[in-house]
């Protein structure tokens, strides 16, 4: 797939334009989105991805078609699962709802810049290092068995004062930080008594950038694991997260009902994992594995099967958190 160096950055350019145009109203504009606001613009974003599909397909073909709309259904499943994380950091600064869509707005540029960095690592680690798919796939097992102990923990009665992982670097920040105890509407810093403080919103920030840190090691390992291309993952992350401010707001409501969307995620990453894993061994070169040689006994796993898997495993696990929630609520009745 040669993707020349204007594509990229028209691509960037294009991407850059809509965040910043939508930074820009959101700064101007504070407010909390309507459902139906928010279901329309990501209604517009998911079309468009999807749309793009077919950019891919016409111009590089149908089997990169195939890897970037996989990479992108992955990602945007990954990107549900942030939303998880987000409500409860919301919850724990208590942050208005008018605040929260723009805090989630710059933690998806946050998430972008760092994405694009680790997407440019990830190419380089493929091309330098035969052996890269091992770890890969590796880390991506490791994160599906964390991903599923955490879920089953999560299924429990949730305990008085749950945190996220990043509390304890928020705590630190606090003890060394001045910072206020109220909103100052979008403000991240204040001068009092000739001081500067900061608010909470910019611990709010802090927070996401360090969860959408966490999320990046997990995301671009797994979409390295459907496709090779640098181009294909970027697109896919980039509109992935476009949309998740707006998914964010029209999901609220509906976040604590899918509570086995976990397990699926960490079936989906093992899926990917075991996939990479087998790459690998195909591809194999380390000396110490079969004297270098590859070993096939195995067949590599097709891009549609791996679609094939995503697709089938969010449907059933999305049909099940449903009905079982639903069940739960009538038996309370």
């Amino acid at each position: 797939m040669n993707v020349e160096l204007w594509v990229w950055l028209t691509t960037v350019a294009v991407f850059s334009a809509v965040i910043i145009g939508d930074l820009t109203y959101q700064v101007r504009h504070p407010h909390e989105p309507t459902f139906r606001e928010s279901a329309i613009q990501s209604s517009i974003y998911i079309g468009l991805a999807l749309l793009f599909t077919f950019v891919i397909s016409g111009i590089w073909g149908g089997q990169y078609g195939g890897e970037y709309i996989a990479g992108f259904i992955t990602e945007k499943s990954l990107s549900v699962d942030n939303l998880f994380v987000f409500l409860l950091i919301f919850t724990q600064f208590k942050v208005p709802r008018k605040l929260q869509s723009e805090a989630l707005l710059v933690g998806i540029v946050i998430a972008l810049i760092l994405r694009g960095a680790f997407i440019a690592l990830g190419a380089a680690f493929i091309e330098n290092f035969s052996w890269a798919f091992y770890v890969f796939g590796a880390f991506l097992l490791l994160t599906a068995i964390k991903i599923l102990k955490d879920t089953i923990r999560d299924l429990k009665p949730a305990e008085p004062g749950a945190e996220y992982e990043g509390s304890k670097l928020i705590s630190f920040l606090q003890r060394r930080m001045r910072t206020t105890e109220d909103y100052h509407g979008t403000k991240l810093s204040i001068i009092q008594n000739g001081k500067r403080y900061f608010t909470p919103l910019m611990l709010v920030m802090v927070a996401i950038g360090f969860t959408d840190l966490l999320f990046a090691l997990d995301s671009i390992p797994a979409i390295y694991g459907l496709t090779e291309e640098p181009y294909i993952v970027f697109v896919a992350n980039a509109f992935a997260l476009l949309g998740l401010r707006q998914l964010y707001f029209m999901l609220s409501g509906l976040m604590e009902r899918l509570k086995y969307l976990g397990l699926g995620l960490a079936f989906i990453l093992g899926w990917i994992g075991f996939k990479l894993v087998v790459h690998a061994l195909h591809k194999n070169e380390l000396g110490f594995i079969n004297g270098g040689e590859s070993i096939k006994l195995i067949p590599e796993i097709p891009t549609s099967l791996s679609l094939g898997v995503i697709v089938v495993t969010l449907i059933v696990t999305t049909v099940w958190s449903l009905y079982a929630t639903r069940v739960n609520k009538t038996k309370k009745i």
